[in-house]
């Protein structure tokens, strides 16, 4: 009797054990994973039923079956219902719209996902999963249409436009060009307006800007702005370097930077400062002159800009400077922006109010203020001996900011003026010239405010 009942004690922990080891083979098999499958779909809430809606389901022990429905006041219709043989692990699908969803009367829609993996967890059923995205539909592009812009732009100068956009999902507005550059916009004068500067490089041979507006359900409307495009011819100046303004000006500037540190040539220490130093000096000054304000402005004045008294130009806009020593063309440079000169150290006092954004040394251009007049327009004033302002003042008209100089990359004392829009150099003769900025800016602020509030 002991021994039959030692038998079945053993019989009974070995039932037992087997039982413990297959639910833990169950648990920890890949065949009975527990995750029900990952659904996600790329969307922002609005579906503009041209593109098709983007679906991915993944599964560790593969798909055995999906569905896609959408559902549109208390109608349901199956997009797409697929079964696998054998179970899919990773699925990405591309919904197309049917062709009954343009003619729905409502905009609000819900897709529905639901799938089922090929797990025999469950009873062998398998672990399911449902998601439901509410979607906007929204087939209509923004509606645009240009309200006021300047005639003309000449190459290197400046223009301005004016234009309506019209859309409840608005999402981006900008200005592209045919070079690449995207000029921001600014909310103008009444809701639903726009104004911005434009600017043509120099360094650029022909231009062309259009208005493009995206909504929330990617519908993208464009337009041209109508500007004559009048080219213009810059002077081409071949420089010969001497012995003697590479063994001075520019072997003193050679000690100052990182970037010559080390280099014993005077061509290739002349070649990096014309160049590097000058593109990294640049790059500061584009990324500073590039923020445009985005809350909604009024009106727009400018005063002609002429920030010394009784000067003399001794270096003009554009001018593209061939360098060359010992009759090789070493290297070259655009000057972008106006050389004035009067008295050594002359105060410098600009005829516009605004922010100064930079006060600071910038390597060629030496001590340099920029100063912001709104509109995404910039002022800059290198070589200065000193400074009277810093980043984060606020400056009144024909207030003395600096003194002329010949701090950076200059030989004698005066003052590099420049004038930026949205980051690109463009002529400070057209803003000294109180005729041009008349018919240019301020006759197209003032007219597509009559339109506006005749609209």
């Amino acid at each position: 009797m002991r021994r039959k009942k030692g038998g079945s004690s053993f019989g009974v922990l070995f039932l037992f054990a087997l039982i413990i080891g297959g639910v833990l083979y169950i648990y920890n098999s890949a065949m009975f994973e527990r995750d029900a499958p990952k659904i996600t779909m790329q969307n922002n809430g609005y579906w503009n039923l041209k593109k098709p809606l983007k679906i991915s389901i993944d599964d560790v022990s593969g798909l055995k079956s999906y569905k896609i429905v959408l559902k549109n006041n208390g109608e349901r219709q199956i997009l797409q219902n697929e079964q696998f043989i054998t179970p899919e692990k990773s699925l990405h699908v591309e919904v197309a719209p049917p062709k009954s969803a343009y003619a729905m009367k409502t905009k609000d829609i819900v897709i529905s996902i639901e799938a089922t993996d090929a797990s025999k967890w469950n009873m062998f059923n398998g672990n399911s999963a449902k998601v439901e995205y509410k979607l906007k539909i929204d087939k209509k592009r923004p509606q645009l249409s240009i309200v006021a812009n300047s005639y003309k732009i000449k190459k290197g100068g400046a223009a301005i436009v004016v234009f309506e956009v019209k859309d409840d999902n608005l999402k981006n507005l900008y200005i592209q060009t045919n070079f690449g550059k995207k000029f921001q916009v600014t909310p103008f004068y009444k809701d639903g307006y726009y104004i911005s500067l434009l600017a043509w490089p120099v360094t650029q041979n022909s231009f062309r800007a259009t208005v493009v507006a995206t909504d929330e359900a990617q519908n993208i409307a464009k337009t041209y702005i109508p500007l004559y495009i009048k080219d213009k011819k810059y002077r081409i100046s071949h420089i010969k370097l001497s012995d003697k303004f590479l063994n001075g000006k520019i072997a003193q500037l050679a000690e100052e930077f990182a970037e010559t540190n080390g280099v014993t040539d005077k061509i290739e220490q002349f070649k990096i400062i014309n160049e590097e130093v000058r593109a990294k000096n640049e790059k500061l000054i584009h990324e500073i002159t590039s923020k445009v304000p985005t809350e909604m402005i009024k009106d727009f004045k400018i005063k002609k800009m002429y920030p010394l008294k009784n000067a003399a130009i001794v270096a003009h806009f554009g001018d593209h400077r061939l360098y060359s020593y010992q009759g090789d063309e070493v290297s070259e440079s655009y000057h972008l922006g106006l050389d004035m000169a009067s008295n050594a150290m002359a105060k410098i006092k600009p005829q516009n109010a605004g922010d100064v954004v930079f006060a600071d040394y910038n390597g060629l251009y030496g001590n340099m203020p920029i100063i912001h007049h709104g509109l995404g327009l910039y002022t800059l004033y290198g070589h200065c001996s000193s400074l009277n302002v810093a980043s984060g003042d606020s400056i009144r008209a024909k207030a003395h900011i600096a003194n002329t100089g010949k701090t950076g990359y200059a030989m004698g004392d005066h003052l590099h003026f420049g004038v930026l829009i949205q980051g690109i150099e463009v002529r400070p003769a057209e803003w000294m010239d109180t005729q041009w900025m008349k018919l240019n800016i301020s006759d197209i602020i003032k007219d597509a405010k009559k339109i506006i509030d005749r609209g």
